[in-house]
């Protein structure tokens, strides 16, 4: 302030869409407003909650047989529920699912789809929530579902609040699953040292 002119606005309370509620101890981010704004937009204000973002056991796969859905409104909706996991890691996997068939979407897709959105109705004021002089340990879990995937995750926390996640399909071919977990956890281990590195460059103390 002594070199620029500027004005100081307080506290953080919203950024690009993510609400920011700080408090003494704790920090809580969340999407509460810009859910409220999708499920109102895709015209699922009114939907039944569910307790799951995927039905249990589901499989997609292309179906070109299938009864094809408006493309361009699939492709709006994954476009949404990407930017939604900015604080909603749990519906990572969901999304990183629905996301594969964008190019000919079906009604099986569209449903898979509109099942997150139920989800979300459930859950509209849940987010991330970080506390503050606690020891911090970080804590990573991996998982490989070898062939799951008809047609051809791993999150780190810091104490309690997530702060990386990824779901993505493994870049080279596995033939068995000892080496599908092996593969797993060696992209596991690299993202935990490079986190490692980062908080001592943060100058992090546990």
């Amino acid at each position: 302030m002594v070199e620029f002119d500027m004005s100081d606005l307080g506290m953080m309370h919203y950024f690009l869409g993510i609400e920011v509620k700080q408090f003494a101890t704790r920090i809580f981010i969340s999407q509460t407003r810009y859910v409220q704004e999708i499920l109102d937009k895709f015209h699922m204000t009114n939907c039944n909650s569910v307790s799951t973002p995927t039905e249990f056991g589901l499989k997609l796969r292309k179906n070109r047989e299938g009864k094809k859905v408006d493309s361009t409104l699939y492709k709006q909706i994954v476009g949404s529920l990407m930017y939604l996991t900015a604080t909603r890691p749990y519906i990572m996997y969901s999304v990183s699912l629905i996301s594969r068939y964008m190019e000919n979407p079906t009604e099986l897709h569209l449903l898979a789809a509109k099942r997150i959105f139920r989800f979300l109705q459930g859950t509209i004021d849940f987010g991330l929530l970080y506390k503050k002089g606690e020891k911090s340990y970080l804590f990573g879990f991996i998982d490989s579902d070898y062939i799951g995937d008809i047609d051809d995750r791993k999150i780190f926390m810091l104490s309690f609040g997530v702060v990386s996640w990824s779901s993505k399909k493994q870049p080279i071919v596995i033939l068995s699953t000892t080496e599908a977990e092996f593969v797993a956890t060696t992209s596991c281990a690299c993202q935990a040292i490079w986190l490692k590195k980062l908080l001592k460059e943060l100058h992090f103390k546990k």
